[in-house]
């Protein structure tokens, strides 16, 4: 019988299985894997230990340069700042807050004998805190606040009045205040902040802009 010339055919290739790249092992790939995905698994848990309480009450000091008077330089007032902010979730809060600002005032040279006045504010205020990142060791948060600010201008003006000397009248206004928050996490419970803010107010049917930060520690608690 006459032998076919033809080769026979060749196996198939599997077509779907792509060669093995040069220098790499699969082994050794599965287990990175798996410790990154384990080491992503902790962070996200200690994000969440950390920040799913309910409550963050603060407490600290303010530091803010703030214009006394229409006309007058600017003075350096000094605050004590407390806080307490309601969690919804481990970003979105409202907060409510009370602060008392004392300074002393330079009204220059007058027939009064009175050059350096003390001077006084203080303000409740409330709104929203978002906090926009967060890691197990640190957070940088944004909140925004209104509320009622009074100011004391003529205590220490010897029955003249605050007017009397170039300062603002005594009296209630609005208050307004913008920051940026920065956490340190000492413990999952307990972080010191640092907030660089805008203050805003409006003695004297006038506008206030004034720049500041507070500072302090902060307390969390209400485990959800």
């Amino acid at each position: 019988m006459a032998q076919s010339s033809s080769n026979p055919p060749a196996p198939a290739q599997d077509q779907a299985a792509p060669p093995p790249t040069p220098g790499q092992n699969p082994q050794e790939q599965t287990v990175q894997a798996r410790i990154r995905a384990r080491r992503e698994q902790r962070r996200a848990a200690a994000i969440h230990d950390t920040y799913s309480q309910l409550y963050e009450a603060y407490v600290g000091m303010g530091y803010l340069r703030f214009q006394p008077g229409p006309y007058k330089q600017r003075l350096t007032f000094y605050a004590w700042d407390i806080g307490l902010t309601r969690y919804f979730n481990e970003r979105l809060g409202a907060t409510v807050a009370g602060r008392g600002y004392y300074g002393t005032a330079y009204v220059g040279l007058n027939p009064y004998g009175l050059t350096r006045p003390s001077i006084s504010e203080y303000n409740a205020m409330g709104g929203p805190t978002y906090r926009f990142y967060l890691q197990p060791r640190y957070a940088v948060s944004g909140r925004v606040m209104a509320g009622y600010a009074h100011g004391n201008f003529s205590a220490d003006t010897n029955g003249l009045g605050g007017q009397a000397l170039g300062l603002w009248p005594d009296g209630g206004t609005f208050a307004a205040d913008a920051a940026v928050i920065g956490e340190v996490n000492l413990t999952p419970a307990i972080a010191f902040r640092l907030a660089p803010e805008y203050y805003f107010s409006g003695f004297g049917s006038s506008f206030q802009h004034s720049r500041g930060f507070t500072g302090g520690l902060v307390y969390r608690f209400g485990k959800r």
